[in-house]
């Protein structure tokens, strides 16, 4: 193909992506009720799933810290076209996470025939894993996440004379932002089987930096979930960690790999 036929070609996969994820969007957008009280809004609320189970799991580990009261707090709308600024940014990203398996087979359709047999080989059911790992880091994010920083932050108060009403666009912010980055943060294996396949990085170089790893992902677990139970804590760390270890799994297979082909070459 020349230049100008591979650039059309990604016009169309930008084109088709763009459809897909303006698609997902409107339907979002039309079902106010259900995007924005039964989903965006649900974690401030005290009937909250995550809510309720660790309510329960504070009866049965008497662990009265665990059970959370998240409706402390008021959400309002202090900009004439905030409300509607909102909805139109929560269909935008909404749209954008359903149709992300779509955009990520257009654009493996893209780059495929650019691969060897081998490499499309190598690479079946990249397509399935990504956007596997990303919607897991989103409802990761959504279920455990976010509920512990709206409970947290929510809460805060640094007088009893300071009431907490919070700005709908600061809510909407927070939760989106915080969820799309959980997101990406478990592409990490894709990022790591990469950056091993071009020898960037190798197993033995993110073993010798696992602790300084969970010294990290504790921090970062600390910060989203600043409750004074380690519990909340490891619901967060535990699941990076494993993430962290499975990355370094998968960069030992293809580390190993590529030895055993260089001596079979040899």
């Amino acid at each position: 193909m020349t230049f100008w036929e591979h650039l059309d070609e990604l016009r169309s996969t930008l084109i088709w992506s763009v459809v897909a994820i303006a698609a997902c969007g409107i339907v979002a957008f039309v079902y106010k009720e259900i995007l924005f009280d039964h989903i965006l809004l649900a974690p401030k609320e005290k009937t909250f799933i995550t809510y309720r189970f660790l309510c329960k799991l504070a009866e049965v580990t008497s662990m009265t810290s665990l059970c959370i009261d998240p409706s402390s707090f008021q959400i309002i709308n202090i900009s004439l076209a905030g409300q509607f600024m909102s909805h139109m940014t929560i269909s935008f990203v909404a749209g954008l996470i359903v149709a992300m398996p779509f955009v990520v087979y257009q654009f493996w359709r893209f780059i495929k025939p650019g691969l060897t047999a081998v490499e499309v080989q190598s690479a079946r059911g990249g397509v399935f894993v990504i956007s596997l790992l990303f919607l897991t880091g989103i409802l990761f994010s959504y279920f455990i996440v976010v509920p512990l920083m709206v409970n947290f932050l929510g809460g805060y108060q640094v007088s009893e004379m300071v009431i907490n009403q919070i700005a709908l666009s600061s809510y909407t912010g927070s939760v989106t932002m915080m969820t799309l980055l959980m997101g990406l943060l478990f592409e990490l294996p894709i990022v790591v089987i990469f950056l091993t396949k071009a020898g960037i990085i190798t197993p033995a170089y993110l073993k010798k930096y696992r602790k300084h790893t969970l010294i990290a992902i504790l921090i970062i677990a600390g910060v989203i979930t600043p409750s004074p139970d380690i519990f909340s804590q490891l619901i967060v760390a535990i699941p990076l960690y494993l993430l962290f270890e499975f990355s370094v799994g998968v960069s030992g297979r293809i580390h190993d790999r590529k030895q055993l082909a260089v001596k079979e070459e040899d």
